[in-house]
């Protein structure tokens, strides 16, 4: 018996090895099979005129009240902030100029049954379970706002990205349009002096970079623009920026600015971004190849750079269900590296959604939830301050 038990164990071990072997050869074509829609891209019907009128369109806008994700505020652990006054308290007290955000949520379809997200009455339940997580999570920080505005949008699927087949790029663009339509409603109802922050993360941001190179470039808005978080997308310092028609954030206290990291722990391993990236085509229509990217560090509000975690005021630490957390101060430091990753040391417990390489995409934000708002707060009032 003991001799059979051995044989099932080696067996098993070889299975693994070879099952690991051909994760590693294959990883790419496997995400693939299981996310790369079949079917061909149907066009998707343009909204009608006026749709985002329609308050059911958005997840997060004034006078949704207590169901507003973005409007969640965590507080820190109990056996941080038993002591006093916490950062975030006093964030929250101190009142700031109204300003008003616009944020796109990142992507949260993974169906392979359609090209985009349906919405509406037709919406993918699981779908939009995820995205009002991902706004909890990600939009809050900036809820010191007057306003924020998170629009529901036809999202390309997750397998979108992962095709050189002309129908991810035809999703990608589909899912734009609805977010153009959301912002241009956006400013249609807010004041025209209000100053804005415009934020997205992963495909936001991917439509963010788009917005800003073609409606925002040139605009009005430009003016009150305090600043524009592009953040888990890779931006080209070289090929990418120059057309985006916004500096990188030098200061902590600079307006009209881009801020964008990609976060990845130690001993990190972002060949396969790299190569992605590497491979594709910036702004300029030349080859990114091995140019930098642009990397702002999220505890110093500066472009590049390094930080110990002493200067972190609060890592959002998620609950198992990802939907509730707390905030746990010096967690993790911040280094831009030469390539333009940002590393944040040891590996934090965070939950089961690291991707592989140590890459801590879904966590971008909440890595810095703290001193995200505190980064919002110091731009909008040197706005205030210079106006």
């Amino acid at each position: 018996m003991a001799k059979k038990f051995l044989y099932f164990i080696a067996i098993c071990i070889v299975l693994f090895l070879v099952g690991r072997i051909g994760y590693e050869m294959f990883k790419d074509e496997l995400a693939a099979f299981a996310l790369v829609p079949s079917n061909e891209f149907t066009p998707t019907e343009p909204l009608e005129a006026n749709a985002y009128q329609d308050p059911a369109l958005w997840y997060s806008r004034p006078g949704i009240g207590v169901n507003d994700p973005a409007r969640w505020q965590p507080a820190y652990a109990a056996d941080v902030s038993s002591g006093g006054e916490n950062p975030v308290d006093r964030a929250r007290d101190a009142a700031l100029p109204n300003f008003a955000v616009f944020f796109i949520h990142p992507t949260s379809y993974l169906s392979r049954n359609n090209w985009n997200a349906p919405i509406g009455e037709n919406a993918d339940e699981e779908a939009e379970r995820i995205a009002r997580i991902y706004i909890r999570g990600m939009a809050s920080p900036f809820n010191g706002a007057s306003e924020i505005w998170a629009p529901r949008y036809r999202q390309a699927t997750m397998g979108a990205f992962l095709t050189d087949a002309p129908e991810g790029q035809q999703a990608i663009g589909a899912a734009y349009a609805d977010v153009l339509e959301a912002y241009r409603y956006f400013l249609s109802s807010i004041d025209d002096d209000t100053p804005i922050v415009l934020a997205g993360h992963s495909q936001g941001s991917l439509h963010l970079l788009r917005l800003l190179r073609e409606e925002v470039a040139g605009s009005a808005e430009t003016d009150r623009l305090i600043a524009a978080y592009a953040i888990g997308w890779p931006i080209s310092v070289d090929h990418d920026l120059p057309a985006v028609g916004l500096p990188a954030c030098a200061t902590a206290a600079q307006t009209g600015c881009l801020l964008s990291w990609s976060s990845f722990a130690e001993p990190a391993d972002p060949s396969s971004v790299m190569k992605a990236y590497s491979n594709s085509l910036g702004f300029d229509g030349k080859m990114r190849g091995d140019s930098t990217i642009l990397c702002t560090n999220p505890l110093t509000g500066k472009f590049g750079g390094s930080a110990p975690e002493s200067a972190n005021l609060g890592t959002l630490v998620p609950d198992d269900s990802m939907s509730s957390g707390e905030l746990v101060p010096g967690a993790v430091p911040a280094r831009c590296d030469e390539r333009g990753l940002l590393l944040i040391g040891d590996p934090p417990e965070l939950g089961s959604y690291v991707l592989p390489g140590n890459n801590y995409h879904v966590y971008d934000i909440p890595l810095f939830w703290a001193n995200t708002q505190a980064d919002v707060a110091r731009r909008v009032r040197a706005m205030e301050a210079a106006n």
